[in-house]
């Protein structure tokens, strides 16, 4: 048997096997892409199987996630720590391999795929990464900065919509180290897809402003291997190869039929498929050459200790850029950053600026983008609206001949919020850059799949979310947020910040930009916030504090109720206040920035902000769900959809005034 039909060969065996023993899984599409595994991993790609997180690796994404016994089997075979008795546990309970792959649990696994496309667009992210961390810092005879990315991927990937914005803006940026293999066997679940999937798909590419490789036969590993060190060649565009392959390869009577794609193949169907193949080894058994064949330890030590020199060399050359290299790749604020933070909220403190949140949000950037190189800005074609630019952060652009970048970083990504949302993804798993991008609060329902990605990858990625509430007025109820923020603070893992002015905001973003496991999404007003009078900004960053006692209005009594606010709403909670007192009613004022970040504070610090005993009544424009776990009496919000119509007009309509709040405590106290 030949090398390289005996290396491909030896991953159908281990995803049959695995999956039959699972009783669950995707065999046919490893099957089918077995050999274009062998071309890549076994000829181009750059990387050490002892150090899953070199630097200057090559990435690569199965964006097409289903198949990950791909994966899998080639991390065991090239030598990673996945031993033999993991791939016998796929899909089981504390396993390292999951169904699909998984970023963190499994080693040598770029991105958590499965969700078709994103794969493909978190792929351009990291490309982008690349060719921005290799401007800055790569310098003549010293290329710190030099690797590839490579993407598998599959129709399904090409049928989801994000993978035209993916593939349009990858052309856009010129990123030529990117290269996407495309399996293109023709199926999907649902059998043939030539009824429903008609796209010319390498003219498409071409039009993209890719170079397109191919068809070609994918089954042919020198040949896809020949296609991929033709792309390495190619300057100024992305690489699209596409590979014709057969789903199930080897399978005498699952080839080239669904039936291939999600089940087990059978016991009888793999008997006749190890003959079809010439492999007669027991389930799980690779033989030594075969193992031999693919083992890249010695390879991946030499690529390693290689480029160790190389950053030996820069070091000496260029100590302080190297260090500021090895800090933004390890994701490490700088020292100064502490220091930094206090300044940003003290000023916007001191200042008392009566402005929109999303106003506050640039001022606080203005701040932050200066002292911190690694923030990469963006916004989906709304740039002015969302004031994610500032004076650090010029656009991005890319020079029409040699596809060098100007050095900008504020990325205009075009009418794309979910394109947005991946490609910041994998800008954040590359590492070198804090990515943050801005779009409506409404739309955050197009970028709302990949917004959960970054929370299951804990990623620190920041979503600048503006015009939060019915407050941005006659553009109606396809534009006013009402369900959006409670549904977002539903996501496990990300933080929610819907700040109420300049200092909260300048927190929000000081908190976001220092949690590495955790992305964070900004909920901003499009109307003028007026400065709520603050003792102490300390305690902000636990998501809710005590704005205001009786005392603030002259009240020498303790509080009968608490208020309890968000954003734009806290003024509205701090005028019923003072309506209240001259009723003699005592509240006290509880702003709460960010629900998600309060309940993860202890019982007593819970306590000591909404006391036991003390009704409570939220206000908040949006749906009421979500605050009724805080044990309130009443809850203002809106359970139906806005209206077009000017802002204080909703306001009154939905009973968003400092009567009604007022009038909703005495209520609840049962005062009239």
């Amino acid at each position: 048997m030949a090398k390289n039909e005996m290396m491909a060969n030896a991953i159908r065996a281990l995803a049959m096997d695995a999956v039959q023993q699972a009783n669950s899984g995707h065999p046919g599409a490893p099957m089918g892409m077995a050999d274009m595994a062998v071309a890549l991993w076994g000829d181009h790609l750059r990387h050490n199987p002892a150090n899953p997180h070199w630097m200057d690796r090559d990435r690569f994404v199965l964006s097409n996630g289903h198949a990950s016994m791909l994966i899998y089997a080639v991390l065991h075979l090239t030598g990673y720590q996945l031993p033999i008795t993991e791939l016998k546990n796929f899909r089981q309970f504390g396993s390292k391999t999951p169904g699909h792959p998984e970023v963190d649990v499994t080693p040598g696994i770029e991105t958590t795929t499965g969700p078709l496309g994103q794969g493909l667009t978190n792929a351009v992210g990291m490309a982008l990464a690349e060719k921005l961390l290799a401007r800055e810092f790569n310098r003549e005879g010293h290329t710190v900065v030099g690797h590839h990315t490579y993407v598998f991927m599959g129709d399904g990937c090409l049928m989801e919509g994000i993978s035209h914005e993916a593939a349009a803006l990858a052309g856009a940026w010129k990123l030529d180290k990117l290269i996407a293999l495309y399996d293109d066997n023709g199926i999907s679940i649902d059998g043939q897809v030539e009824p429903w999937f008609i796209d010319n798909t390498p003219m498409r590419f071409t039009a993209c402003g890719w170079n397109v490789i191919g068809p070609i036969d994918g089954h042919d590993a020198e040949a896809v291997s020949a296609a991929i060190a033709q792309a390495k060649a190619n300057a100024g565009k992305p690489t699209l190869i596409v590979c014709k392959t057969h789903i199930g390869k080897g399978s005498p009577n699952r080839a080239n039929t669904a039936k291939a794609h999600g089940e087990p193949l059978g016991a009888e169907e793999i008997g006749l498929t190890r003959a079809a193949l010439n492999w007669p080894h027991t389930p799980f058994m690779i033989p030594k050459e075969s193992m031999a064949a693919w083992d890249a330890q010695v390879q991946g030590r030499k690529l390693e200790a290689d480029w160790d020199k190389t950053f030996a060399a820069y070091t000496k050359a260029f100590p302080e850029l190297a260090t500021e290299f090895v800090r933004r790749m390890k994701g490490e604020l700088p020292r100064s950053f502490s220091q930094l933070a206090v300044d940003t909220v003290v000023a916007a403190h001191t200042k008392a600026e009566t402005v929109a949140s999303r106003k506050a949000s640039q001022l606080a950037l203005e701040a932050f983008t200066a002292g911190l190189p690694e923030l990469l800005g963006g916004s989906a074609d709304l740039t002015g609206s969302n004031l994610t630019n500032t004076k650090s952060t010029p656009n991005l652009r890319f020079d029409a001949v040699t596809g060098e970048s100007n050095g900008g970083r504020h990325i205009n990504y075009g009418v794309r919020e979910f394109g947005m949302a991946a490609i910041m993804n994998g800008v954040a798993l590359h590492g070198g850059f804090i990515p943050y991008g801005g779009t409506f609060l409404t739309f955050s329902d197009y970028s709302r799949n990949a917004i959960r990605m970054a929370a299951l990858m804990k990623l620190r990625v920041v979503h600048v979310f503006t015009h939060d509430s019915i407050g941005l007025g006659e553009d109606g109820p396809t534009h006013q947020s009402i369900e959006h923020a409670a549904s977002l603070r539903l996501i496990p893992n990300l933080d929610v910040w819907r700040p109420g002015d300049t200092a909260e905001t300048a927190v929000a973003w000081a908190v976001a930009l220092a949690n590495k496991t955790r992305p964070t999404a900004l909920l901003l007003s499009r109307q003028n916030l007026p400065y709520a009078p603050k003792d102490d900004v300390g305690q902000i960053s636990k998501g809710a504090y005590v704005l205001a006692e009786p005392k603030e209005v002259g009240l020498k009594k303790k509080a009968q109720a608490v208020i309890i606010a968000t954003g734009s709403e806290v003024q509205l909670a701090l005028k019923a206040q003072e309506l209240l007192a001259t009723q003699k009613i005592a509240v006290r004022v509880v702003s709460m920035p960010s629900n998600t970040t309060f309940d993860r504070q202890d019982t007593a610090y819970k306590s000591k902000i909404l006391p036991e005993g003390l009704p409570r009544i939220a206000v908040e424009m949006g749906v009421t769900d979500g605050w009724w776990k805080y044990g309130c009496a009443a809850v203002i919000g809106i359970n139906t959809f806005g209206e077009s119509a000017p802002a204080a007009v909703l306001f009154e309509h939905f009973g968003f005034t400092p009567a009604n709040v007022a009038a909703t405590v005495r209520k609840v106290l049962r005062k009239k």
